[in-house]
């Protein structure tokens, strides 16, 4: 599909985007199902609100699939949801803990975190990458392309790269901390391949290219419903915004984990969650810089003190948080009630 069209299908109504949803969830289902196809089974992969949504909405038009989740990765409240619904649990492979202990910590974004990663384990065989990384200039293997987007933006360079400084003159830092785009692969995405491959499945995702990141590139590329080689799967709400999104929730009476809070209407019809408007698995960073206070971290001390004290001071979270300039240790204003004179003035 190429962007144009992608786009068009973006602005179609409401009620166009939901029929769209039904249509391709239907021509993925019969793919998948019947015996001149794929004769495989099918299965929605489950996680927070989005998700949870899609399976409700798959219920509703009569496609009745099983549904699987790491759970144990989710906020409480979206575990207890869970149970409800009947979603089966599948183990992770490592513990968040150990697999943070053994490849790093996942922050910034899954792409940079991956760059850094590169740079924190050099090695001959991404010797090129490390200098697309580093420069932005690609070499034979990337068409000798320069200034592209493979560079990290100079805020994370001076970071994190310091171990490239003999190579390039340059005088950044070294981080204090391993960082990592690899947990998602343990926590969840192997896991859930594996019970797929065991079940002879391929999922339904909730998944929006309205999130942005590799997630928008992915779905513009490929459309909704995409059989490659290695990856066959149907992401029916691909051309949803959050507003039609919250919209189907509403619509399907969908049970909203505590963790969002309830979803309202501003007085200029928006809808928005009055709590957390993305959930993720509680020990993840990705995207945290650019978040407002309370942040994520914040909401995890507010609703579980013990948990945010163990990820900050135990596992490290504190430690990489102030090393890119987010703070964590103060409450924000919106949690500790008026601002002090002194706050006002500075």
């Amino acid at each position: 599909m190429n962007i144009q069209d992608f786009l068009q299908k973006q602005s179609l109504p409401y009620e166009a985007k939901i029929a769209h949803a039904e249509l391709r969830a239907r021509e993925f289902y019969t793919e998948i199902t019947r015996y001149d196809g794929y004769n495989s089974n099918c299965h929605v992969s489950v996680g927070g609100l989005d998700s949870i949504t899609l399976y409700l909405f798959l219920q509703s038009i009569s496609i009745n699939v099983p549904a699987i989740s790491v759970s144990s990765l989710e906020d409480k409240s979206i575990q207890q949801v869970h149970k409800v619904l009947g979603i089966q649990t599948v183990k992770p492979l490592l513990s968040k803990t150990k697999v943070i202990q053994k490849y790093g910590f996942p922050v910034i974004s899954k792409a940079k975190a991956g760059k850094i990663d590169a740079i924190q384990n050099p090695t001959e065989k991404n010797a090129t990458v490390r200098h697309a990384i580093m420069t932005g200039d690609c070499g034979k293997q990337g068409g000798y392309r320069k200034g592209t987007r493979m560079r990290l933006p100079e805020k994370w360079l001076r970071l994190f790269c310091g171990h490239e400084n003999k190579r390039y003159g340059t005088e950044y830092k070294i981080a204090p901390f391993k960082v990592s785009s690899k947990c998602c692969y343990y926590l969840k995405e192997k896991p859930c391949d594996d019970w797929a491959k065991e079940h002879n499945s391929f999922p339904y995702l909730g998944l929006m290219a309205s999130e942005g990141g590799q997630r928008e590139n992915a779905l513009i590329a490929h459309g909704c419903n995409y059989y490659g080689k290695t990856t066959v799967r149907s992401c029916p709400f691909a051309i949803f915004t959050r507003q039609d999104l919250l919209q189907l929730a509403v619509d399907l009476s969908v049970p909203i984990p505590d963790i969002y809070g309830e979803i309202k209407r501003k007085p200029d019809g928006t809808l928005y969650t009055t709590k957390a408007q993305r959930t993720g698995c509680s020990m993840c960073g990705f995207g945290i810089h650019i978040e407002k206070r309370p942040h994520r971290f914040d909401r995890l001390k507010e609703s579980n003190p013990k948990e945010w004290h163990y990820w900050m001071y135990e596992v490290g979270w504190g430690e990489v948080l102030d090393w890119i300039g987010v703070e964590w240790e103060s409450p924000p204003y919106a949690m500790r009630g008026q601002m002090t004179i002194e706050e006002y003035v500075s």
